[in-house]
């Protein structure tokens, strides 16, 4: 049998209308509240943009999203998870599970073309076999330090415009 990925929600209000609203929530409209999360370590990109969000599937009357953590002892992990029940809540949406996966782990490969361009506006040098500074595109960087504000960047130092940067280390 076919199954909907289309739920309604009635969503009753207090106020002088007293008015009733439904609204249609779909996987669709599930990804694009997602997309609206950005990465608590780089909040240039959303957790949807750097493939942390993996999956939305509805099954049994439920939202069924699968996660990847970037790195298996990532401590911003927690806060991503907290942060779509908080999103998802907003907006009136309960019937929910939330599943991490592990495997297969989460590569840089994952990134969009989009998503690097992101983070080089953002002054992050994003994933590559040669780092590049951000700033000014030189090749000519030094490593500062192996780990940066967070373990999956690491602090560079452009020798051309002497500026410093954080450089998105390729998984």
């Amino acid at each position: 049998t076919f199954r909907s990925s289309i739920i309604r929600y009635a969503i009753f209000t207090t106020g002088i209308s007293r008015c009733h609203m439904v609204i249609e929530v779909t996987t669709a409209s599930i990804w694009e509240l997602l997309k609206t999360i950005p990465d608590p370590e780089i909040p240039a990109v959303s957790i949807v943009d750097l493939g942390i969000v993996r999956n939305v599937e509805f099954d049994d009357d439920q939202f069924n999203i699968t996660i990847t953590p970037t790195y298996s002892g990532c401590p911003a992990f927690s806060f991503m998870k907290e942060e779509i029940i908080r999103h998802l809540e907003m907006e009136g949406i309960t019937n929910y599970q939330i599943n991490t996966s592990l495997a297969p782990p989460w590569t840089t490969d994952w990134m969009s073309d989009e998503v690097k361009s992101k983070l080089k506006e953002a002054g992050i040098a994003p994933p590559s076999h040669e780092v590049i500074c951000p700033q000014c595109d030189s090749q000519d960087v030094k490593v500062i330090s192996e780990f940066g504000s967070t373990a999956c960047k690491a602090l560079y130092k452009c020798s051309d415009c002497n500026e410093p940067f954080h450089y998105f280390k390729a998984f």
